[in-house]
């Protein structure tokens, strides 16, 4: 199994690397098509091309003509009790087919029970059975789609008085024992660390570097104490702190920025997007000089 034929090597780390890529969404479909932004890459949400046909799928193949693309799911549920949707699965793995992305990842989660989909992107206790279970959950994952697949910590709002490791622990021993891979939002480190009060610096030391194969940026929103993962507002100030700070341990990962509401204009991204070029650069230029 493989993830992409593209490769930076840093230091002792050898990872795939795409550079600066943007969340693809309808909004901006003619627009880059149209202007061929300077963009290295783009995600794709999954869901919303598995029906064959359509304006999606059309878009989709176009821009795919001249840019890489990743995929990115919300519905592996790979954290549930209800058996695996091979019939999504199956729609996963020919969606693959015709895009030919450099990897698929999906989020370190549950989203339903009993085969009632609840729309969320639910946290799991962190404990040695939902591992094991999660684990085995991910290699005929693997096994059925033929590659390595990248999971992302969630955002969470609320803890399980069952856990017995932070969350850095046990998303770190998932993909050692999976064999798979991390895509870090560091967003969702930062609104997590403020949620429940840890350091998102040990967050960042905790998780194995060679296993980090992207990193999402995104806004978020104050909801009296807590922190919630919008998607709905640029990249704050704190959040760009952290992700030098991950730059700096991590060494250079693919990065991208991720708006899902109050969609700007395509310009307002790529002047996102270009400050996060600047900003790895910059941490990458100090740590080797």
């Amino acid at each position: 199994m493989s993830t992409s034929s593209h490769s930076r090597h840093d230091g002792n780390i050898d990872r795939p690397w795409l550079g600066f890529g943007l969340g693809l969404r309808p909004e901006h479909y003619a627009d880059v098509l149209e202007r061929k932004p300077a963009v290295d890459w783009f995600e794709v949400i999954s869901e919303n091309y598995l029906v064959e046909g359509g304006k999606p799928l059309h878009f989709l193949d176009h821009i795919r003509a001249h840019y890489p693309m990743v995929m990115h799911g919300v519905s592996l549920s790979i954290g549930g009790c209800d058996p695996l949707d091979f019939d999504y699965l199956a729609a996963l793995k020919r969606l693959a087919l015709r895009i030919e992305p450099e990897w698929i990842s999906d989020h370190l989660c549950w989203t339903g029970i009993d085969g009632r989909n609840l729309h969320d992107l639910l946290p799991l206790p962190y404990t040695e059975e939902a591992i094991a279970q999660v684990v085995e959950r991910i290699v005929r994952v693997q096994e059925y789609l033929g590659r390595r697949i990248l999971l992302e910590n969630v955002s969470s709002y609320v803890t399980y008085t069952e856990s017995q490791i932070p969350e850095w622990e046990f998303l770190s021993a998932i993909a050692e024992r999976a064999d798979c891979y991390i895509l870090l939002d560091v967003n969702n480190v930062y609104v997590s660390a403020s949620n429940h009060a840890f350091d998102p610096l040990a967050y960042l030391d905790g998780v194995p570097p060679e296993r980090v194969h992207q990193i999402h940026l995104a806004g978020h929103s104050h909801n009296g104490s807590l922190i919630v993962d919008t998607h709905d507002h640029p990249v704050p100030d704190p959040v760009w702190a952290l992700y030098s700070q991950a730059i700096a341990r991590l060494g250079p990962v693919s990065t991208m920025i991720e708006r899902d509401d109050n969609i700007p204009p395509l310009d307002e991204l790529l002047s996102e997007l270009a400050n996060a070029r600047a900003l790895a650069q910059a941490v990458t230029y100090r740590e080797t000089a």
